[in-house]
């Protein structure tokens, strides 16, 4: 059984290398290219399936551990709060000791140190997090955090966005520093945000009907992941932000409704 252990800490190691390829890769880089960001997304996107996987192989051989939570958490820090960080700057490339350089730096470590700040809370919030909580994650998960920073980022520089929509210098580096501020908000933030656990398969269909369904989806998901590789992620990413906001939007209006109802009821 001390074997079988092992088995998820290697896919969480596996996440780890992905991070570090990307963090080294672009301090081997001298420019940041649209090639060189495309790659460097896919190897974030691997990470993002080692990061599935190992929790839920963890939980499937009833592996889990305290040790694999640590360096689930130590991994996801690198990989999602310091790889994404790196490749903003190294897009964006800017003259050192500019207002702009500067904006952007602490744009990027501001997210990677939110990015931190999250892993803490959830490790905390592991051990005592019970019932329907866990079916809902406190503040942005840091690997959908990282994704709605790298798809901006990779869209802006895709071709089809420099042959018509050429765009400054200077808007890139406010835009995108802008979203990874706003994006390091959202992952300390109280708001709550769907957890994969909290979808659960009714049965109206039979088990061949959704097997069709799920190969449908898997053929959509590959075939946007290699040719519309820029405008995939940031419609699949920043979908499941707004959609996650108005959820929380129109939870907090309907307890406000509750509250008001009870109030008027007691008097």
């Amino acid at each position: 059984m001390k074997k079988i252990n092992f088995i998820p800490n290697i896919v969480t190691a596996f996440g780890l290398a992905c991070g570090l390829y990307v963090i080294f890769k672009a301090n081997l880089t001298g420019i940041g290219t649209y090639e060189f960001l495309h790659q460097m997304t896919l190897v974030l996107l691997l990470a993002c399936l080692a990061d599935v996987l190992d929790g839920a192989l963890a939980r499937a051989i009833k592996a889990e551990s305290e040790f694999g939570l640590i360096f689930d958490s130590l991994a996801d820090a690198i990989s999602f709060g310091v790889a994404p960080s790196v490749l903003l700057l190294k897009s964006l490339a800017l003259e050192q000791g500019t207002v702009l350089s500067f904006f952007a730096l602490a744009a990027a470590m501001l997210f990677t140190v939110c990015g931190v700040l999250r892993l803490g809370r959830f490790n905390v919030r592991a051990k005592q997090v019970k019932g329907e909580d866990k079916k809902v994650f406190l503040g942005l998960p840091i690997p959908a955090a990282a994704i709605c920073v790298v798809a901006p980022n990779l869209f802006l520089n895709s071709p089809l966005i420099e042959k018509f929509f050429p765009t400054s210098e200077l808007f890139q580096t406010l835009f995108l520093s802008s979203i990874a501020i706003i994006i390091a908000y959202l992952m300390v933030s109280r708001i709550k945000f769907p957890s994969q656990k909290a979808i659960h398969l009714q049965r109206p269909f039979s088990a061949f009907r959704y097997l069709f369904l799920g190969s449908l989806l898997a053929i959509t998901i590959f075939y946007g992941l290699f040719y519309y590789l820029a405008i995939f992620l940031l419609i699949v990413s920043w979908g499941y932000l707004v959609t996650s906001l108005l959820i929380a939007f129109g939870r907090t209006l309907t307890k406000k409704k509750l509250s008001r109802t009870k109030r008027v009821s007691k008097n």
